[in-house]
């Protein structure tokens, strides 16, 4: 595990309930923090990162380094003959993301990229709901995630608030990745963007008080084409309040789809019926039970040979893709193509975190 910041805490969490995988070193580019870990997971070992990419007894690697590096490290770990799981978005933008694909397959190693939220029950209910014809052919979907601003609770929020970051790069990933999931790829994309502050004032933490600048936009909405025919909105914002809309909801011919947080691996799926008199939840049906950050890694060391796992780098890539060309598309006022696509990823049977296949309603 490359990154022992904020976020390796829930990965950490995980690790114990894998059985496809296991712990092995550590790194950061502060040791203290690496040694912090490793003493917390016996046999664990506290490397630098060059230490730890030329491991031997190291085969894949967890990137949790800041968006900025995540492209620098994977191809790092690459050129070592490591396979690369990261943390999204894939790369800060689509020329480092494509440099990692590129040089992933001339090695001939996996490139994984989160989120894994979306091998979840709650999603994955959802895609079989939608797979099995429950409400017609999909026609719509919208997205909706607005916060004040994670420099309330962030103690280094800085990176949220350069390009590389905002809601859309940070969040979208969730939601983009939930739609293709549910939807498939996207062809074309149009965009629109703004900024309500210049800059932000640091809530918790030991700079608590502190301004840092913003420099890129932190409300945006995009309206997604579907190669399906199907049209997603998206609503993301580091702006607004609250919402009381769902998260996600996906419209068909015959009935809709409420869609829990897909930064969340479970939640409730609802449904309302063109001949219905109010929403019903829909039994669990589908998706890795009791799942948690880092049931990507599992999924890809299952990966059968020459097959992409579901959370795949091509499909970190076409999101990548799509968010950026939102943002390109607010600035240049038109709509724009997406030249990328991805097949949408298996659907995820029913199964206990650890991959053994759980009986329906257990």
């Amino acid at each position: 595990m490359v990154g022992c910041g904020n976020i390796s805490a829930a990965y950490l969490e995980t690790f114990p309930r894998l059985d496809a995988v296991a712990l092995t070193a550590v790194a950061d580019l502060d040791m203290d923090r690496a040694r912090a870990v490793a003493e917390d997971f016996p046999g664990v070992r506290a490397l630098t990162v060059d230490e730890l990419l030329s491991d031997d007894a190291v085969d894949l690697v967890l990137n949790l380094t800041i968006p900025a590096a995540h492209a620098e490290v994977a191809l790092k770990a690459i050129a070592a003959g490591k396979h690369v799981y990261g943390e999204k978005p894939l790369a800060a933008g689509t020329a480092e993301g494509q440099s990692m694909l590129d040089a992933a397959q001339a090695a001939g190693v996996i490139l994984g990229s989160a989120p894994d939220t979306v091998l979840g029950t709650g999603t994955q209910t959802a895609r079989k709901a939608i797979d099995d014809g429950l409400i017609g052919k999909p026609i719509s979907a919208t997205a909706t995630m607005v916060t004040p601003g994670h420099e309330r609770w962030h103690p280094n929020p800085d990176f949220y608030y350069v390009p590389g970051g905002g809601p859309l790069l940070d969040m979208g990933p969730y939601y983009v990745s939930a739609l293709v999931t549910l939807l498939g790829p996207v062809t074309s994309v149009v965009g629109a963007s703004s900024s309500t502050r210049s800059t932000r004032i640091i809530g918790s933490g030991p700079r608590t008080g502190e301004e840092i600048p913003v420099s890129t936009p932190t409300h945006v909405t995009g309206v997604l084409i579907h190669a399906s025919g199907a049209l997603s909105t998206l609503v993301m914002s580091f702006d607004a309040v609250a919402t009381r809309a769902a998260n996600i909801e996906i419209h068909g011919e015959t009935g809709s789809l409420a869609v829990p947080d897909p930064n969340r691996f479970d939640g409730e799926v609802q449904v309302r019926r063109l001949d219905g008199e109010d929403w019903e939840v829909l039994p669990v049906s589908a998706g890795y039970r009791d799942a948690a950050r880092g049931i990507g890694l599992q999924d890809l060391a299952r990966t059968p040979e020459g097959e992409l796992p579901r959370a795949s780098g091509e499909m970190g890539f076409h999101v990548l893709e799509v968010m950026e060309a939102v943002l390109a598309s607010a600035e240049a006022g038109t709509a724009l193509p997406i030249g990328s696509t991805c097949e949408r990823p298996p659907a995820v049977a029913l199964s206990l975190t650890g991959g053994v296949e759980a009986v329906s309603g257990s």
